[in-house]
Formats: C-alpha cells, structure tokens, sequence
C-alpha cells in the first residue's frame, strides 16, 4: 500500500466502524481464507471462486461485508472532494442519474446530491449486514430465503460508488497514488460478482469500456 494510502486511511475516514467477523466462527475462518488467496497473490479470478466443501451463501455473506468495509474506506478517501457544490446530482456521468428509494422517508426514486445518497447508501447497507435475519452469524442458522435479493440490491448500489468514484473523482485518486489499490479492489468485486451472478449486466453497463481493459 502506498505511503500516501496509508496516511489517508489512517485517518480512518471511513463512514462506520468496520463490521468485522467474530473470531473462532464459520465466517471468520472464510475470511481468513478469502484474504489469505488474495495476500498469496492468486489470480483475483481464482480467488473469488467457492472453496472446496464450503457453502455458497457463507461465502457470499462474508464478501459483501468485506466490499462494504472496503468500498465504504474508498469514498472515505475521496469524501471531502464529493460535496454538495461539486456533485449536487449523484451520477456517473452525463449519461447515469441514480436516484435512492427506500422503505421509509424516499418511497418514490428522489434526486440526491452524490454526498446525500452515499450516506444514506452507507446506512441502508449497514443495517442489512446487521440484521441477523438477512445475516445470520450463528453456525447452523440457515440464511432466510430473500438473502441473495438483498445481496444483489446491496452489491449493485456499492457498484454506483465505483462508478461515481471513477467518473468523477479518480484525478483524486491519481493525485493520492492509489489508483493501483482502487482498481485491485474493483477488480477483484468485479469478478466475483460475474462468477455467482449477483448484478445485472445493465448495471454494469457504465464502468463497461473500463472494465474490458482491466478485466480480461
């Protein structure tokens, strides 16, 4: 990690605490083993695929979590660039608009400033993996049968941050020197959401030119 990555993450400029896995459990023996493939420098399109004897859905659970610390100490990099004044519209571009609904104050799809929606993208996230009926953390506890809907609605609105992030903040990114650990990241989410098939190729549609030189 470069030196200047490391000051800025110091500073611990993410949003929320980081959800982290209990140590002795299911899920924080597959974490260790999902970041023990990526520190052996395994090809990121190896190491998403499901371990051998492992269930589907563990291994789900513990990425979206560990997408939602990383992405979430992403835009904290880059947070003080992204304000009301320079992104009134959360977007990707001329071309994508995102608009945020949710079960409670936006029942219709609402105009938000990048700064409004990513706060409120960051809490709606952090109270499904929170939820212990979504999320159970408890070994034997089967995960209920609307786990990989929310995990696909959770997965997509994280991408919308990599699209915004790159669209409009990545001279930020460049500036900090951490391009490198940004693209690493994305690919690596890339590649696991095609390999179980968690977003909708649409979705994917505004990061497409990048994404086919980066991820062959």
């Amino acid at each position: 990690m470069s030196h200047a990555l490391k000051q800025v993450f110091n500073k611990d400029k993410t949003f929320r605490p980081k959800r982290k896995f209990e140590p002795g459990t299911q899920r924080f023996e597959l974490h260790k083993k999902a970041q023990a493939s990526l520190n052996a420098g395994l090809d990121l399109k190896v190491a998403v695929q499901l371990p051998p004897g492992e269930e589907q859905n563990d291994w789900v659970a513990v990425h979206v979590v560990d997408f939602f610390n990383r992405i979430n100490l992403i835009y904290g990099t880059i947070s003080d660039h992204c304000t009301e004044q320079s992104c009134p519209v959360m977007s990707g571009g001329p071309k994508y608009e995102y608009r945020w609904q949710d079960e409670h104050k936006y029942r219709k799809p609402t105009a938000l400033s990048a700064p409004q929606y990513m706060n409120l993208l960051m809490d709606w996230i952090e109270v499904q993996i929170n939820n212990e009926d979504i999320f159970p953390t408890n070994v034997g506890t089967p995960f209920p049968k609307n786990f990989l809907p929310v995990v696909k609605k959770i997965l997509s609105r994280l991408f919308r941050v990599f699209v915004h992030v790159y669209i409009h903040h990545f001279d930020r990114i460049t500036q900090m020197g951490s391009e490198a650990h940004v693209n690493t990241c994305y690919k690596h989410f890339y590649y696991f959401v095609k390999e179980f098939n968690l977003i909708d190729t649409k979705e994917l549609e505004p990061l497409k030119e990048m994404t086919s030189r980066m991820c062959h």
